[in-house]
């Protein structure tokens, strides 16, 4: 196996790792800040893909798919929060995890009903079209642009949450709600401040991804379980963890699914290590989950709740 390969399909890894990161640190927010299991993070990523496309169909403009992407999403999220959200804050998780669930369903039929079966599709801006030359090899720019948004997204999470007093009052409101209201801060306001800024990177994930996938209903699902295993291996709560967590799974989902089948070819036949191979890259992640929480079961980078 050539090294051109393996470093194509570790800047792959790369860019799929700093994917979900988009989604996680999100995702992240309100799980772990919220303890509010929201399964209906993904349907946001997914209508954030949607009115992306809608938006570069009507005027031709990748930044103006971006805004009505976020924004879209934004305002989803928000109606979302006042009317569902906010009544379910204390519940069980079960009952979370139900309410959540049945949006997912709801949000699915009606991007099928708004937007038809059939997938859309949301083109490469024309300025990141090229390709980027890197030890003599070339790698689509586009893709570059993605790691380059994961990690402007990460730097900022990063400052928001440890170096700004909102963040300060977020941690404080995470650890004891009560006491942060007694002391005049609006713990329903930094909730609603969290679901929005989750859906919003919810939807910079969907229309980052909307030129690489395809965009149709119920897209959101299979990433959101990648999501979750990020969060669950990185540490509940920590946006460092999902950082260092996402790059991980990207990296093994990525090689996983390009080194299995040749590595299986060589001790079995081609349609057996052709079926198998990505059906072990599959359960490479949920095993690599289980090594880590066995050794570390509070994840990579469990949050400090200080």
């Amino acid at each position: 196996m050539s090294f051109a390969l393996i470093f194509l399909q570790l800047l792959n890894g790369l860019q799929f790792g700093v994917l979900l990161f988009l989604l996680a640190a999100g995702l992240t927010l309100v799980f772990g800040i919220m303890s509010f299991v929201n399964l209906a993070h993904g349907s946001l990523y997914m209508l954030g893909a949607y009115f992306a496309a809608t938006a570069f169909g009507l005027s031709g403009s990748f930044a103006v798919a971006v805004l009505a992407a976020i924004g879209g999403s934004v305002a989803i999220g928000v109606a979302v929060e006042r009317v569902a959200v906010s009544r379910l804050y204390g519940r069980d998780h079960l009952d979370q995890v139900l309410a959540t669930f049945g949006m997912i369903l709801f949000f699915n039929e009606a991007a099928r009903m708004i937007w038809g079966p059939q997938p859309h599709f949301l083109p490469v801006p024309e300025s990141l079209n090229g390709t980027v030359d890197i030890l003599d090899l070339a790698y689509p720019a586009y893709r570059f642009a993605i790691i380059g948004a994961g990690l402007l997204v990460a730097l900022g999470a990063q400052w928001l949450m440890h170096r700004t007093r909102l963040g300060m009052l977020i941690r404080a409101g995470a650890v004891n709600p009560a006491m942060v209201g007694a002391l005049g801060v609006n713990i329903r306001f930094l909730n609603a401040f969290l679901f929005a800024l989750g859906a919003a990177l919810a939807g910079l994930a969907g229309v980052m991804a909307g030129p690489i996938v395809s965009v149709q209903p119920g897209m959101g699902e299979p990433v959101l379980i990648a999501t979750l295993v990020v969060i669950v291996i990185g540490g509940i709560g920590s946006v460092r963890g999902a950082f260092f967590a996402a790059l991980i799974v990207g990296m093994a989902d990525t090689l996983g699914r390009t080194l299995l089948p040749p590595l299986l070819r060589d001790v079995t036949s081609r349609d057996i290590a052709d079926a198998a191979g990505p059906a072990l890259a599959s359960m490479l992640v949920y095993l690599l989950m289980a090594a880590i929480l066995a050794v570390r079961p509070d994840g990579l980078f469990p949050a400090r709740r200080k």
